[in-house]
């Protein structure tokens, strides 16, 4: 396939799937732009095996083996993604590591993995979202990626929290609770309460206290964002502040998150880019 078609399709991926994070990211420069979106049809990718695929279990092993194959240098097949990510490796010389850390993160929800601490959360977050910013690095910032390591871990795994905050209604429906046991037992929290959608106090309780735990990832990856080019600090400084305005959207809307998929509205992004630019 060409590979700038390749490319537009994985930008459509991006747009279609996730309207937030192809806001963010739109402004970069087009190689770096298109570099992301590659990266995100990968991840994309793997995250339909595991939530809408009919045979998950073998469909992620088969693209666990052709991400082997692409890291030793072969083609596995003619999937738009896999062009793209091929140029894109060829111009931004990715690691394999963040790569493969990823589908181990999505092999943990087809195991059915239990949450009983932060710790296990935070374990789960980089590998399913932690290590999506360690894959963007070599894109955003070449020079940089030891130094900028640990906050984009950090910024990855506040964004998997609120991801966790924000679907709770939504996973609940899939047999999956990513809620540590020890913070619903803390607050009083139990499954009956979840299951009747019910924010009440001991709901609020747990959400609050992890939406802080993702608020206290929020500012301390801030803290490297000078490290950034010029070009990218834009980008990951709007992806943070998108991502954590969903958590106050569901405050707004009441800590519903069993009825309503909450968002962060166009207006309200643009106000956030005015407020940035």
């Amino acid at each position: 396939m060409n590979t700038i078609r390749a490319y537009q399709i994985c930008e459509d991926i991006m747009k279609h799937h996730s309207k937030t994070f192809y806001a963010a990211f739109s402004r970069l420069p087009e190689d770096e732009r298109r570099a992301v979106a590659a990266v995100y049809a990968f991840c994309r990718k793997a995250d339909d095996i595991v939530d809408e695929g009919s045979t998950p279990v073998e469909s992620l092993a088969e693209f666990k083996k052709e991400t082997g194959q692409f890291f030793s240098g072969s083609l596995p097949n003619e999937d738009p993604l896999w062009t793209a990510l091929r140029d894109a490796s060829v111009r931004f010389s990715f690691s394999s590591a963040p790569f493969f850390d990823m589908l181990k993160g999505q092999q943990m929800d087809i195991d059915e993995r239990s949450f009983q601490t932060m710790e296990d959360i935070l374990d789960y977050s980089y590998h399913v979202a932690g290590t999506v910013g360690v894959m963007l690095l070599p894109i955003l910032a070449p020079n940089r990626q030891e130094e900028l390591y640990e906050g984009a871990v950090k910024l990855g795994n506040a964004m998997q929290i609120t991801n966790i905050l924000r679907d709770i209604g939504e996973d609940l429906e899939k047999g999956r609770l990513y809620l540590p046991r020890d913070l619903m037992n803390k607050h009083g929290l139990t499954e009956a309460v979840l299951q009747a959608g019910v924010a009440d106090s001991s709901f609020i309780g747990v959400w609050e206290e992890m939406a802080g735990a993702a608020n206290k990832y929020y500012e301390e990856a801030s803290e490297t964002l000078a490290l950034y080019p010029s070009s990218s600090r834009f980008p990951v400084m709007a992806a943070a502040l998108f991502y954590q305005a969903i958590l106050e959207e569901v405050r707004t809307n009441q800590y519903d998150v069993f009825t309503r998929r909450n968002h962060v509205s166009h207006d309200k992004k643009q106000q956030i880019l005015s407020f940035i630019s």
